[in-house]
């Protein structure tokens, strides 16, 4: 075997033992769903800036659909799960570069609503939003 191929092969073990690695840091990291009745509110603040707070009682695992339940939400499919582009019958127009932005508490998500899981107690918003 040439050094150049056992460097390769050294390389490639490295990088399999690397991402092993991070994928048990991703598990052990990510919020587990909690089982059973939660109570959470959802704020949504529309392009006039009124507001609107929804107390929402549930045994969803995800905000999706917690949301979806109280027919606050609706959008479209995608690869990464529902694009909300309807909140509280409020849609969002695209053209105008108008977006939903999702925030816990005030800080923005880096999920969406198919990936954010929910907790007794949590506080979200959907704040009407203009401009990439």
């Amino acid at each position: 075997m040439s050094k150049k191929t056992r460097n390769i092969g050294i390389a490639v073990a490295l990088l399999i033992v690397l991402v092993i690695g991070a994928l048990l840091i991703y598990r052990a990291g990510r919020p587990e769903a909690q089982t059973g009745g939660k109570n959470i509110v959802v704020t949504v603040v529309h392009a006039d800036k009124s507001s609107r707070e929804f107390q929402i009682s549930t045994d969803a695992e995800n905000l999706r659909a917690a949301c979806e339940e109280q027919n606050l939400i609706a959008g479209d499919e995608s690869d990464y799960g529902l694009y909300v582009k309807t909140v509280d019958g409020e849609t969002v127009n695209e053209n105008n570069q108008e977006w939903w932005c999702i925030t816990k508490a005030g800080e923005m998500l880096m999920t969406g609503v198919d990936d954010t899981v929910i907790a007794d107690g949590e506080q979200y918003e959907f704040t009407f939003t203009v401009g990439w």
